[in-house]
């Protein structure tokens, strides 16, 4: 006699919440598959963004079990951003280490080496931000960048804040990275539609985000590429703060 098949569980077929649209794309955390780089020995990085999608910066997240890290300097031809979600990591910038904890970051501009090891005993997870730096005539390089988010600039808006990791109005800086939070309720208080694109990562929380036409529910853990020009905002739904990780360019002039 033949023994019914169960049924699947809910979700197993095709039944998801990623999407990838000509001008954006949307990932949950539980779809993204795991990479393994030479130079990150023993870890396990998590891509999310690359110019393979349409962005103009790479995005992972770095997961570094105990007693591993990269094999050396990463590649110093490019900026690198560091911010870190879980355990210790000890950023060594120039040949100055520096312990991160959690809500710590490093901002480390082109042609400075970089290292990162986790320094602490259990596992440490990281999200890793790499562009090329763009020049722009009589703006001097930036400097190196180490801070933590409770000690960085933060304004408030009513239910709404914003945490200035690396700032607004740096002219060195080629893009900066800002902590986006919002009351249960909140939201952005109209449709954007600009020139710069957005890496995004949902650090805690639940919202609703519109991009285009269509909303999406996002999670902790999901990371969202918006391009040039996408129309977007920002519903925060759920019980508690959304906060999210945001990921921009600014300061220069387009190329025709």
């Amino acid at each position: 006699m033949r023994v019914p098949t169960p049924n699947p569980p809910p979700g197993i077929i095709g039944q998801d919440r990623s999407r990838i649209a000509p001008s954006y794309a949307v990932f949950p955390a539980e779809g993204i598959m795991d990479s393994l780089l030479p130079d990150w020995p023993g870890c396990i990085l998590r891509f999310q963004a690359t110019p393979h999608l349409g962005a103009r910066f790479a995005q992972a997240l770095a997961i570094i079990p105990a007693g591993c890290g990269t094999a050396g300097a990463l590649d110093a031809r490019v900026q690198h951003f560091l911010y870190v979600q879980q355990g210790e990591v000890e950023a060594t910038v120039g040949g100055a280490a520096h312990r991160l904890v959690p809500g710590g970051y490093c901002y480390v501009p082109e042609g400075v080496p970089l290292s990162l090891r986790n320094a602490g005993e259990a596992e440490a997870r990281a999200l890793w931000v790499r562009k090329r730096w763009q020049p722009a005539p009589g703006v001097a390089k930036p400097e190196p960048i180490i801070g933590h988010r409770d000690t960085a600039e933060r304004e408030e808006n009513g239910p709404r804040w914003r945490v200035l990791l690396l700032g607004t109005r740096n002219m060195p800086m080629d893009f900066e990275m800002n902590i986006m939070g919002y009351a249960p309720g909140a939201h952005f208080w109209c449709v954007e539609t600009h020139v710069m694109e957005h890496g995004m990562v949902m650090l805690q929380g639940q919202c609703l985000q519109m991009l285009n036409r269509d909303w999406h529910e996002l999670w902790e853990g999901d990371f969202v590429w918006m391009g040039p020009f996408v129309p977007q905002q920002i519903y925060a739904t759920g019980s508690g703060d959304c906060e999210y990780l945001l990921y921009k360019d600014v300061n220069r002039d387009v190329e025709l």
